[in-house]
């Protein structure tokens, strides 16, 4: 029983976030899109700069 209610449970919170969502706006959207291009190429960035390091010390 307590599978049942804790299902129904996750559903009806599951519904509550669906009904709160909404679509981003055109200008919602270019800001997220720049603000994780800006993130994965700091990170690429980063990960080349240790690469680099570590050829040059080993």
């Amino acid at each position: 029983m307590s599978k049942i209610n804790s299902l129904k449970s996750f559903f009806l919170k599951c519904k509550r976030v669906w009904l709160v969502l909404k679509k981003p706006s055109k200008e919602e959207y270019e800001t997220i899109a720049k603000v994780s291009a800006i993130g994965v190429g700091i990170l690429g960035l980063l990960g080349f700069l240790i690469s680099l390091i570590m050829k040059i010390f080993a």
